[in-house]
């Protein structure tokens, strides 16, 4: 088995570091008081509704199961001593993505900011319930290869959870107006990690 680089390594287990670190953030969040921070933005009568905050919190909870049950999937060590395991974790991934994603593309309508910034939402949606569907209907009918590149897409799209945040806290750190900068990332937050796996991807071949 070939070795994987010490830079491959590296990024890895920081990936890995990020996605435990913001997964454990909607937990905190959903206990703590004050929860309004997450839904300052969003009109009062959309809040008083029965369903949207419910909805909201799905999405975010099993989200974070979801980055953190996939955290583990890319160390071909751990997949190859953990193989049951790995099974199980991506077991639960799919199983958390479907109605995290599915409240996720609902949400992605009633997203704060421009037009654009619904239509990111949106897309960011459809994008991770694709790619997991095709990345759980090849793994049934073992074609591993194809299995592992939808998985990493479909990975990518769920990493968006945390550069979100990254980039949330990098414009509010160099003090961007939050109007300014928040419906940008709702494609910003997907559209380089997507690339970045495309060319990870293509390099494996």
């Amino acid at each position: 088995m070939t070795k994987t680089p010490k830079a491959i390594r590296f990024g890895l287990g920081l990936m890995a570091l990020l996605a435990i670190i913001t997964g454990f953030y909607p937990f905190v969040f959903a206990f703590a008081s004050g929860q309004q921070g997450l839904f300052g933005s969003k009109p009062e009568a959309l809040l008083q509704t029965s369903w949207y905050i419910p909805m909201f919190m799905v999405h975010v909870l099993l989200g974070a199961v979801a980055i953190l049950a996939g955290s583990t999937q890319f160390f071909k060590g751990f997949r190859a001593r953990n193989l049951k395991l790995h099974r199980n974790l991506g077991k639960l991934y799919v199983f958390t993505v479907i109605p995290s994603g599915l409240a996720g593309l609902v949400a992605g309508f009633y997203a704060s900011g421009a037009w654009y910034s619904k239509a990111g939402f949106i897309c960011l949606a459809l994008g991770w319930l694709i790619t997991t569907w095709v990345a759980y209907t090849s793994i049934r009918k073992r074609q591993i290869d194809k299995h592992q590149r939808w998985m990493m897409r479909s990975y990518a799209f769920c990493f968006a959870f945390v550069t979100f945040r990254i980039y949330l806290g990098l414009g509010a750190a160099m003090g961007i107006p939050f109007n300014d900068y928040y419906s940008y990332l709702s494609f910003l937050c997907w559209v380089p990690n997507l690339v970045f796996i495309e060319w990870r991807i293509k390099n494996l071949e």
